[in-house]
């Protein structure tokens, strides 16, 4: 059974998969310069609300695309965390936005279409994608002058059902509703501009009517909790947890720290009393109840990124684990035995002698200390010498191939 998104590379190889971009790419480029969307005139049309056929088209392209995609996360078939959504780098994304649509103005085309118009050998297309090939030429030469405005205002992924504070579904049939309502207010408008005004086919409405009730589907259907999505993967991944594949040992996240073709990212998901009395260096103290909104942050370091979660033993840190996996956080590993058994491995018989408690209860510390050291022990940042016997390990750690892609663009 397939995993969607579907991971084309790992199916059809690196040629195969981009033989399927070809085949969508030059399909999407039919279907836009059969549409009329490779001619200046009719895309700029749109502004002088003579033609809106380029705002209903894409409009509708998008809210079908939304109602499809949430109905099918709802239906457990597709991974919403696998989907790349564009990071809001809020006034950057406005003033850029007006920038391109000043541009759509003015040259008349989107840089999608006007690679539709170079490839059916219009002039005006030509020269307008070589002057977006000078913006991305003089943008990349000047972007050091404007860098600390073009990364702020960052929101990371953030949508509109985290802005309004609701719930997937009923954002969806309120942008289903009002779109509708807006093409109906579009079709007046350009009756009233247009002297080759056409109106919609017929058929238009029942597919208008489809769109809603598939909305109500999805907000009666509801979206996958973080449990939800557990329970789908955890035959395969409870089986892994049991075979202890993913517990990579003191030896093991020592070579991780020290490798720099990596980078590894600790999470340290204890209490902070204890986090403070004693963590190892580098690791970051993070709350249970944040690492839902964490996990849309890891989702956007890069391939070689590696998270380790890390609690006193492993109880805290199995759940944390479970919890980000669930969430398709790519390359996630916990510290096997936790900080009792890292402190264990790389500290002196001495202190060993003196701190360890005769009793400890569940995913408790261990170890006392007299003051809060923190990270300022030598166990905490152990001396790492790769030939050191002492240092042997088996290697669990392989990096996982990340399924979400990097960017987006317009089309």
């Amino acid at each position: 059974m397939f995993e969607f998104p579907l991971p084309l590379t790992e199916l059809f190889g690196h040629w195969g998969s981009y033989s399927v971009y070809f085949i969508i790419g030059g399909a999407f480029g039919f279907i836009l310069e059969s549409a009329g969307f490779g001619n200046s005139k009719k895309l700029a049309a749109q502004f002088y609300f003579k033609d809106l056929a380029v705002f209903k088209v894409m409009f509708t392209a998008i809210i079908t695309a939304m109602v499809l995609i949430f109905l099918a996360t709802a239906a457990g078939i597709l991974d919403y965390n696998l989907i790349w959504v564009p990071p809001t780098y809020l006034w950057p994304g406005i003033v850029g936005g007006l920038i391109m649509g000043v541009g759509f103005i003015i040259g008349g085309f989107c840089p999608g279409t006007s690679l539709v118009a170079v490839a059916t050998k219009k002039i005006d297309g030509m020269f307008f994608v070589f002057g977006v090939l000078i913006g991305i030429f003089l943008f990349g030469e000047t972007i050091a002058s404007y860098d600390v405005f073009f990364n702020s205002y960052f929101y990371g992924r953030f949508t509109l059902p985290e802005l309004f504070g609701l719930s997937y579904g009923t954002v969806i049939l309120a942008i289903v509703i009002i779109a509708i309502g807006i093409f109906l207010i579009a079709e007046q408008v350009e009756k009233s501009q247009s002297d080759n005004y056409q109106p919609m086919p017929k058929w238009t409405k029942a597919a208008a009517l489809g769109l809603v009730v598939i909305a109500v589907g999805v907000l009666s259907l509801g979206q996958p909790s973080n449990q939800d999505r557990w329970e789908g993967i955890a035959e395969v991944e409870q089986a892994r947890l049991d075979n202890r594949e993913v517990q990579v040992t003191p030896q093991e996240l020592l070579s991780l720290m020290n490798d720099t073709k990596l980078k590894p990212i600790l999470l340290d998901v204890r209490d902070e009393i204890d986090y403070n009395q004693f963590h190892i260096y580098g690791a970051q103290l993070t709350a249970m109840d944040d690492l839902l909104e964490l996990s849309e942050l890891l989702q956007l370091e890069p391939a070689n990124a590696v998270v380790v979660v890390i609690s006193n033993d492993e109880q805290r840190a199995t759940e944390a684990w479970k919890m980000l996996k669930a969430e398709s956080v790519p390359n996630i590993y916990m510290l096997e035995g936790g900080v009792n058994k890292w402190i264990k491995f790389f500290s002196d018989d001495d202190f060993l002698e003196k701190n360890a408690l005769a009793k400890v209860e569940k995913d408790c510390l261990a170890y006392q200390f007299d003051s809060a050291l923190g990270d300022r022990i030598a166990a905490a940042e152990p001396e790492y010498h790769k030939n050191d016997p002492h240092m042997m390990f088996k290697a669990k750690i392989k990096l996982q191939l990340k399924r979400a892609p990097t960017s987006g663009g317009c089309g």
